[in-house]
């Protein structure tokens, strides 16, 4: 219990790669739960958020695996770096999500009512056979809960990620430390 309570454990790289798969995974699955349970369909812009933390999770992955083959080179070091650039451009695409939303700059044509919407052959098909479609609006959030919408709680959590993976990057844990 000592572990999961001291600051200091998740400055170690390979805790760290492990609990950023989890945290990328356990949003994912948050995401997914929110539109299958929570009925709320995700436009351009979330699509965009979940690719990155797919990314982020087959990353994590992909060090464990490397540091697992190479133990004496600070793959697991690299790795943390590397997920803290992959968090940083989930905090840039959170970040510009979650200003189409307050209006600060505009958002895709696709999904912000702009004059250009892409139609394939197999939705004309689907339309012509009466099904009815509804473009996802990537300016209007579907819910806030204080003050902050999906987007918004995703730019904080970026944000976490991203200082506790150049965090587990730069510092060294105790047990590393040379005698």
């Amino acid at each position: 219990m000592f572990l999961l309570t001291h600051p200091l454990w998740l400055v170690h790289p390979v805790r760290w790669v492990w609990t950023a798969i989890a945290a990328a995974l356990g949003l994912l699955a948050a995401a997914h739960a929110f539109e299958a349970f929570g009925h709320m369909p995700p436009c351009e812009l979330c699509l965009k958020q979940r690719e990155v933390y797919w990314t982020a999770a087959a990353a994590g992955v992909a060090v464990l695996a490397a540091a697992r083959l190479a133990p004496t080179f600070p793959v697991a070091r690299i790795g943390c770096a590397l997920l803290a650039l992959i968090f940083l451009g989930e905090l840039g695409v959170a970040a510009y999500h979650a200003g189409v939303e307050w209006k600060f700059w505009p958002g895709p044509a696709a999904c912000t009512g702009g004059p250009r919407v892409h139609v394939t052959i197999a939705d004309l098909q689907a339309f012509a056979h009466g099904k009815r479609f509804e473009v996802v609006r990537c300016d209007q959030p579907a819910f806030r809960f204080l003050g902050l919408s999906m987007a918004g709680w995703n730019v904080l959590i970026a944000l976490k990620l991203t200082v506790l993976s150049v965090w587990s990057a730069l510092v060294r844990a105790p047990e590393e430390r040379p005698v």
